[in-house]
């Protein structure tokens, strides 16, 4: 029996990269327990992942329990509801400081609604602690939305000034009892980060404004303008949709900077795009090579981030830009151009620019109807 000559000898196994998943629904509500004479409740400062409405209430009652479940009721649903039961003696920016690592995007203070202080003082310190919460800064997936409600019946959007004016906030007008902002925190959980807020319905009971209410939470809006916005939402029930509902009236961020992100899912849609162009090429570094090839092979890793999102109409359009590539691909580089290529390989330094065309869904529509 002969044996053959084996002079190459290849093993082969799978060791496939897969990116990390960045969630986009994730709710994070802090409030305060009352203990109940028997029964036991979640410990405080501590972040509790609840799976049932009623779980919620039975061992979190109080603010906190009714806002969990309201938030895990509505349809679509958020995805994780995780409750932080505050302490005794309540430090809600200490409370927020123990969720700073908690994979969530959006968070709530139970039943606090945001009003403004009597004779000048300042607006309601824990919206306001809020507020800096969420604008960060946070590691990579992190980066998260602050939802807070008006008092019942407020339309001034006024308040709305200083730190509580960022693009990472949300905040709801309403006549209801219930805490709107939690449910709202519900609604967005429930939608992918592209699709727009506005006219998605809230699973609360509230009562209509007036056209005067709404025009003064809005602004003015013309035949040939477009939305006005005070970075205030609020809840409606318009009489073109069939059947009784509430619906988010607009899908404001709380910024009203010219450079600042108007939109709900505007934030939410670049942060998540954010993370997945860093959760792909993280294992580039170190990887790949300062060259023509290297560089080809990153911006290739980027387009195969980008594409299925503009095939899915997620954005409209991108462009992906590696300056040094494009001295590489010259055919006779310049001596500066050479000392840039130069320069980029003992630092080991290669910038990449990327420029993504978000089509936002329509908000408005004039029509105007001739009769002749």
């Amino acid at each position: 029996m002969t044996t053959p000559v084996r002079y190459i000898r290849v093993k082969s196994t799978v060791n496939l990269f897969s990116p990390a998943n960045r969630p986009t629904g994730n709710i994070a509500i802090i409030g305060a327990v009352t203990p109940p004479t028997t029964g036991t409740v979640i410990p405080e400062n501590e972040p509790t992942l609840f799976s049932d409405p009623d779980d919620a209430e039975k061992r979190a009652p109080g603010d906190l329990g009714r806002s969990v479940a309201l938030a895990m009721r509505q349809e679509p649903g958020p995805g994780l509801v995780f409750g932080v039961r505050l302490a005794t003696s309540p430090d809600i920016a200490d409370t927020l400081s123990k969720i700073a690592t908690l994979p969530v995007q959006l968070v709530v203070i139970a039943n606090t609604p945001l009003e403004a202080g009597t004779g000048g003082a300042t607006p309601t310190a824990g919206i306001v602690a809020l507020a800096n919460h969420v604008k960060g800064p946070f590691g990579d997936g992190l980066e998260r939305m602050g939802v807070a409600m008006l008092g019942k019946g407020d339309t001034d959007a006024s308040i709305i000034t200083g730190a509580l004016n960022t693009d990472r906030m949300v905040y709801v007008a309403h006549k209801s009892d219930e805490d709107v902002a939690a449910a709202v925190a519900g609604t967005i959980g429930g939608y992918d980060p592209h699709v727009s807020l506005l006219l998605k319905k809230v699973g609360v009971s509230s009562d209509a404004f007036t056209a005067q209410e709404l025009f003064t939470i809005n602004g003015a809006e013309g035949d040939s303008t477009p939305p006005g916005g005070q970075n205030v939402n609020w809840l409606v029930n318009p009489a073109l949709i069939p059947g009784e509902g509430v619906y988010l009236g607009e899908g404001y961020t709380g910024a009203s900077g010219t450079t600042d992100k108007k939109y709900i899912d505007i934030v939410r849609t670049l942060d998540d795009i954010t993370y997945r162009l860093k959760a792909s090429l993280i294992a580039s570094i170190g990887e790949l090579r300062i060259s023509r090839t290297g560089l080809r092979a990153l911006a290739g890793e980027m387009e195969a981030v980008l594409e299925p999102l503009r095939r899915s109409e997620v954005i409209d359009d991108y462009l992906v830009v590696v300056p040094v590539l494009a001295l590489f691909d010259k055919p006779q580089p310049t001596p500066e151009d050479q000392e840039l290529i130069a320069k980029a390989r003992r630092e080991r330094f290669a910038e990449a620019m990327v420029r993504i065309t978000y089509a936002g869904a329509i908000h408005r529509l004039t029509i105007n109807l001739t009769f002749e």
